[in-house]
């Protein structure tokens, strides 16, 4: 139980949770613990818990994680990669960021192929993948039914994108949104962050790039747009993986990596 700023106690299932206990958080390992403690949203917990209980035939043999699935990276990252939310039998299996489904296959294999990650396969946690110099994370922590949470639920899990944008920001140079709804759901986060944010908020698009200048006590900062490595993107062909691979080398030159 956590207690509020008068002091009235805020459990984990309350709407008000990521709002009260995010801030609080003095460093990405505390932050993680308490985003997997998270019940704030009914919907989530009970489709996420369902999907854990049922499972999918042909990993009824796993013990599903089920719970909120934390981001993945160092702490010193100063490049952010910024998703959707965690797939139904993908994060929410195995625990892990973009962990166990084709888009993580899809991703994790460009990241691999411009030196970012050690190996180009993620399937569960402990499988010996690390990332050099950037983390994986996304705006909704909880697998959503369909894969669409609602503004709603986007908007309660955001203080953990907040908190965790907040702590890699001394050494943050660069983040990308990787699909429409990372893109949308960026901007107040690196508002509250401290950046001082284009009105009107930039288009999306594959191979958009916006510079936020540095401010205050963050450093300048390269917002690049990229389509997601969903399953209909990257079986229409509209995401190949030569642009995934352009797009992160850019990334990770914006970065200093």
């Amino acid at each position: 139980m956590h207690r509020d700023r008068g002091g009235a106690p805020v459990g984990t299932e309350a709407p008000g949770y990521p709002a009260e206990r995010a801030p609080r958080c003095g460093g990405l390992p505390e932050l993680d613990a308490a985003v997997v403690e998270c019940r704030a949203c009914p919907r989530l917990v009970a489709w996420r818990e369902r999907v854990g209980a049922e499972r999918r035939a042909a990993f009824r043999d796993w013990d599903y994680w089920a719970r909120p699935v934390p981001g993945f990276g160092p702490a010193t990252a100063a490049l952010a990669v910024v998703g959707l939310a965690p797939a139904a039998h993908g994060g929410n299996r195995t625990g892990r960021m973009f962990t166990g489904d084709a888009s993580g296959d899809f991703l994790f294999a460009a990241l691999h192929a411009v030196g970012l990650a050690s190996q180009p396969t993620a399937t569960h946690r402990g499988d010996g993948l690390e990332l050099y110099g950037v983390r994986v994370t996304a705006p909704v922590h909880c697998a959503p039914p369909q894969n669409r949470p609602t503004s709603g639920e986007r908007d309660a899990c955001r203080p953990w994108l907040a908190a965790e944008l907040g702590l890699l920001a001394p050494g943050l140079r660069a983040v990308v949104a990787l699909g429409g709804f990372g893109w949308q759901a960026l901007w107040p986060v690196l508002g509250a962050t401290g950046w001082s944010v284009p009105r009107p908020r930039p288009a999306f698009g594959h191979g958009a790039e916006v510079v936020l200048p540095a401010v205050g006590g963050v450093g300048e900062l390269r917002v690049l747009g990229c389509y997601h490595p969903s399953q209909r993107n990257t079986f229409t062909g509209k995401l190949t993986p030569g642009m995934l691979v352009d797009l992160l080398t850019r990334a990770r030159e914006l970065a200093g990596l």
